[in-house]
């Protein structure tokens, strides 16, 4: 697995310095010294203020450093990936910031965070400063734990106990405020994938089509295999899950956590579905989604929810400066505004048998091209030309009643409409943009083949491509100055003539096949000129 590092053993160092920088100027700052110490603080701390301290090993990112600022923590400190900070750098900590206020430490309820963060709270007690700790188990993974992890609702108790210190509560009245949420917070997580570390073997225990129930951030193991179902289904046992909460109904705050490794897209339809379970019903604020507390790039997510109060409620709304602190929103219905009529509703219906046979012929020609388009488009583009073509063409004759085929310049506006609606690609808009202008040139009077030039001008305009480039224009554009002179019998041999021809062009400047070499277009004529000339050649046979 390849990472963009430059040394493993300062991957950690280098990270908190990119983070400083990119926070903004002045905002962030590291303790100097030894370089085993690694921790983030405020420039602008108020020591007259309880200062808020939490961390633990990295690799959590944006946690634990992504939340020092205004109204949460006052400093973090960073171990190593997944290894808990030594004493000495979370002592280092608690000098630096705290002032006649005191200072609580907020950790996550793991061994190693628990001693060395308690150790450093003892040490720092012996050289007079008031420290007290807090720990957060939120994890529910696994019933009646005698020790549940702490994890990503953590940030929770960061925000409630920085809108406390930041108000200037008392040290314990701050310590009181946090030990009520992290007792109030539930927390369940779930990842269809393991993390991989930065200069370590990666071993994925997890098998394609099984997810981890219950997983910590640490890459250790689930608590429960199961098969991966459909994301709504994920979201409807992962709410079961959760313990009844103060009341059946009682409003919450919900934080969608990104483990690191899930799209947006992807994190965007679990949002969706989490939202219509019954713990998404109950959510009256929503934190997320977004990546808060990581386990580096795991293929995963975590809810993580808290009973909603006055006070609860105007802390998680309160201002902060934190870097990675998201908006908290209240999450509404999916709202449409109407598009006003699509497609050819604005033209009235009409019929021209000589029209409606013409269109006929094409629409249907197209359709039964459509194996022998896709086979051309394969050996020199992604193979759907055929069924992009064909799609457009069954709307058409699906629709053939509901079009004004007795007015020509509504018909080919009528056209435009729905092709753009329909056909997918570049193909579909370049069709769309040569039917609106050739309906424009025939309000405006002028004939057939004029109109088709004018269509095919504003074509190349847009387009960019023009004849000699191995596209369909070079079917199309003698097919129309065929039709000047000898009709649709003309241009169908015409638009043959030309389709054939770009099979001995080697040189594409237009398309996808403009990424390709001359030995893989030599023999392959553009499929999409073939099918100008089917069409040239359905209506010519009917005439």
């Amino acid at each position: 697995m390849q990472h963009f590092v430059n040394d493993t053993d300062m991957i950690v160092s280098e990270a908190i310095d990119g983070f400083i920088r990119s926070a903004g100027a002045g905002r962030l700052a590291r303790l100097a010294g030894d370089p085993s110490i690694k921790v983030v603080l405020r420039t602008d701390a108020d020591r007259s203020k309880v200062a808020l301290i939490s961390g633990g090993g990295s690799g959590h990112e944006p946690s634990h450093a992504g939340f020092v600022g205004r109204g949460m923590l006052t400093a973090a400190v960073c171990g190593e990936i997944f290894a808990s900070p030594s004493v000495e750098a979370v002592l280092a900590a608690i000098r630096a910031v705290t002032g006649t206020a005191g200072c609580l430490l907020i950790v996550k309820n793991y061994n190693g965070d628990r001693l060395n963060f308690g150790l450093a709270a003892e040490k720092a007690r012996a050289e007079g400063l008031q420290v007290e700790m807090v720990i957060v188990a939120d994890d529910i993974a696994i019933a009646d734990a005698p020790r549940p992890r702490g994890v990503a609702g953590t940030l929770f108790v960061h925000k409630l106990a920085g809108h406390a210190a930041e108000a200037g509560k008392q040290l314990t009245a701050v310590k009181a405020i946090a030990e009520a949420a992290a007792a109030r917070i539930q927390s369940l997580g779930i990842a269809i994938s393991t993390c991989k570390i930065p200069g370590r073997e990666m071993h994925d225990r997890l098998p394609e089509g099984q997810a981890e129930l219950g997983l910590g951030i640490h890459g250790e193991p689930g608590i429960e295999r199961i098969e991966l179902p459909a994301a709504a289904e994920i979201a409807r046992i992962m709410s079961a899950r959760f313990r009844p909460l103060e009341a059946a109904h009682a409003p919450l705050a919900m934080l969608l956590n990104n483990l690191g490794g899930v799209p947006n897209l992807e994190m965007s339809v679990l949002t969706n579905d989490v939202l219509d379970c019954g713990i998404g019903k109950q959510t009256e604020l929503l934190i997320g989604p977004a990546p808060l507390m990581t386990s580096l790039d795991m293929r995963g997510f975590s809810i993580s929810v808290i009973p909603l109060d006055h006070d609860t409620r105007t802390a998680l709304l309160a201002p902060t400066d934190a870097p990675a602190w998201p908006a908290a929103r209240q999450p509404g219905d999916v709202t449409t505004i109407s598009a006003g009529p699509i497609g050819a509703a604005a033209f009235p219906p009409s019929d021209d048998p000589a029209v409606r046979a013409a269109i006929t012929a094409v629409a249907e020609a197209i359709v039964a091209a459509e194996t022998e388009l896709n086979r051309l488009d394969s050996r020199i583009g992604d193979g759907d030309t055929g069924t992009t073509m064909a799609t457009a063409a069954r709307m058409v004759l699906s629709t053939l009643d509901t079009l004004p085929l007795a007015d020509p310049a509504s018909l080919a506006r009528a056209l435009a409409d729905r092709l753009a609606l329909v056909m997918g690609g570049s193909s579909g808009v370049l069709m769309s943009i040569f039917a609106a202008a050739v309906g424009h040139r025939l309000s405006e009077g002028a004939s057939l083949a004029a109109a088709f030039a004018g269509g095919l001008d504003r074509v190349e305009h847009y387009g960019g491509a023009r004849e000699g480039d191995r596209t369909m224009l070079d079917a199309f554009r003698p097919a129309v100055r065929a039709m000047h002179e000898d009709g649709f019998a003309g241009a169908a041999a015409a638009a043959r003539a030309g389709a054939e021809a770009t099979a001995t062009m080697t040189k594409s400047r237009a398309g996808r096949s403009s990424y390709l070499a001359s030995a893989d277009l030599a023999g392959v004529p553009d499929p999409g000129a073939v099918a100008v000339a089917i069409a040239f050649e359905a209506v010519a046979k009917g005439r």
